[in-house]
């Protein structure tokens, strides 16, 4: 119970004041998605070193404390990663990298920065 409040504490603190918010001018990948069950929005840019290595991930969107903070943890462990290794990121990573277990309701709010990830990996190109 405390440890949880610690985690939702530590979300809290990244909605309030994210890392890896930002813009970047000519990414190499880029997807937007929003959910359609609560609206939040992530859109996720990817600068590439070697077209194979995150150099640089940044997000911008709107939406509740999780959506976001899910996005700039996610936005910060890519970087320095290989390509291959990134698309193997599953929804247990990403809620093991919040911290929480979400309710039902909210899973979707937790892993749609994964799901972000994934489309703009799919499309290997700017959406």
């Amino acid at each position: 119970m405390i440890e949880d409040q610690l985690y939702r504490e530590t979300l809290l603190e990244i909605y309030r004041n994210p890392t890896n918010r930002g813009e970047i001018t000519k990414p190499d990948l880029e997807a937007k998605l929003v959910n359609p069950l609560c609206g939040d929005e992530v859109k996720l840019q990817i600068k590439l070193k070697r077209g194979e290595i995150v150099e640089k991930a940044l997000f911008s969107g709107n939406g509740c404390a999780i959506s976001q903070a899910s996005a700039a943890l996610l936005a910060e462990s890519i970087q320095g990663k290989k390509l291959s290794s990134v698309n193997k990121l599953r929804g247990n990573d990403i809620l093991k990298l919040i911290g929480i277990n979400p309710s039902p309701s909210r899973i979707g709010c937790a892993l749609l920065s994964l799901e972000v990830l994934m489309e703009a990996l799919k499309s290997g190109s700017k959406s």
